[in-house]
């Protein structure tokens, strides 16, 4: 099976093995879609015939009202990638910087549109964590930085004063301050965002409701940013109607599942502290990640595809930068899912 540069590809799975695998390659809450979701897609169903609403206008009225802003601050789009696309290509950076290892999105858009690309090395001597040594980097020679929070693949987070203080710094350098918040919504610390940072600073705040309520299918992100003229350019930027008229319903809904988010930030909690005990009684190198995420090395750098021959699917991390052979990424799944898992894992190591 071709390691491929993201998680979720089921489909290649199928093809090869002729049935589906339990995937633990890709990062979406195993609850399943929030029940009030569902009733809104069924209910949209109704009303396909028509185009949808090109700028989103009842979306971002309540996206505005959850994160207390002005709507006019708010883009959506078909995923955060769509978002990240449409940004490089409204900026047409000539210098940006990402950290290493990191979501590969943000390089690979830059890279299009013939951007230099820098990268910021975290180590795994400190957990794959960002450190102030990154402020001595953004420079008024830097155009855009790209920062994940938490991060992917390690889950980690930034000290809040540090990103305060990174925020300084690229406001102070001209530089645009990009955060990825497409995993905050996992965190217990509901402080951690960078959203109520957004006025008065060079700063767009990434988000997206694929993983948080199982809506990978549906394709559904925004972005908050205090620039309406940037948001207008990244808008002019695709295609006119980015949103379905059901990812569009669904995310209303999914606004108003404050039970399920509850439960599901506790839920992940506790799992993925039993998922990490059981990794390193395997002899996994785990790196200690707050996301619904754990990202690994183990000595089998063929791990993968020893656990796709028993139906598995986890994601090999060597393509990213910073990475290489022998380090893995896994979600946090259902009891019943990761003890499959390890039982296959043991086979597999043992």
């Amino acid at each position: 099976m071709r390691r491929g540069e993201h998680g979720g590809d089921w489909a290649a799975y199928q093809i090869q093995y002729h049935g589906m695998p339990l995937d633990f390659s890709a990062n979406v809450s195993p609850m399943g879609i929030p029940a009030g979701v569902k009733r809104a897609l069924y209910q949209a169903v109704e009303e396909v015939n028509r185009y949808p609403d090109p700028l989103c206008r009842q979306l971002r009225a309540c996206l505005g009202r959850h994160h207390d802003v002005s709507s006019a601050q708010i883009l959506c789009g078909n995923g955060a990638s769509d978002l990240i696309d449409r940004l490089v290509l409204a900026l047409r950076p000539k210098r940006g910087m990402v950290t290493a290892p990191a979501f590969s999105e943000y390089g690979q858009a830059l890279r299009r549109v013939g951007c230099q690309v820098e990268e910021f090395p975290l180590q795994r001597a400190e957990d794959f964590r960002m450190t102030a040594r990154i402020l001595e980097r953004i420079t008024p020679a830097l155009d855009i930085l790209f920062l994940c929070e938490p991060s992917n693949p390690a889950g980690q987070t930034t000290d809040r004063a540090l990103l305060e203080k990174i925020l300084e710094r690229c406001d102070a350098c001209g530089v645009l301050l990009v955060v990825d918040e497409c995993f905050e919504e996992f965190l217990l610390d509901r402080s951690h965002s960078m959203v109520s940072n957004l006025t008065g600073h060079h700063l767009l705040i990434l988000r997206a409701f694929t993983k948080f309520y199982g809506l990978a299918g549906v394709r559904l992100g925004y972005c908050l940013c205090q620039e309406e003229t940037l948001l207008e350019q990244m808008r002019l930027a695709g295609q006119p109607w980015p949103v379905s008229h059901l990812a569009q319903a669904a995310g209303m809904a999914a606004l108003e599942e404050t039970v399920y988010g509850d439960q599901l930030r506790a839920w992940t909690r506790r799992r993925r502290e039993a998922l990490r005990l059981a990794l390193t009684q395997l002899g996994c190198d785990v790196v200690p990640g707050q996301a619904n995420y754990l990202l690994f090395f183990h000595r089998n750098s063929s791990l993968d595809q020893d656990l796709a021959q028993r139906g598995i699917l986890i994601r090999n991390c060597e393509t990213y930068s910073g990475l290489g052979p022998g380090w893995f990424r896994v979600a946090v799944r259902e009891e019943e899912a990761c003890r499959r898992l390890i039982q296959a894992m043991e086979e597999c190591v043992g």
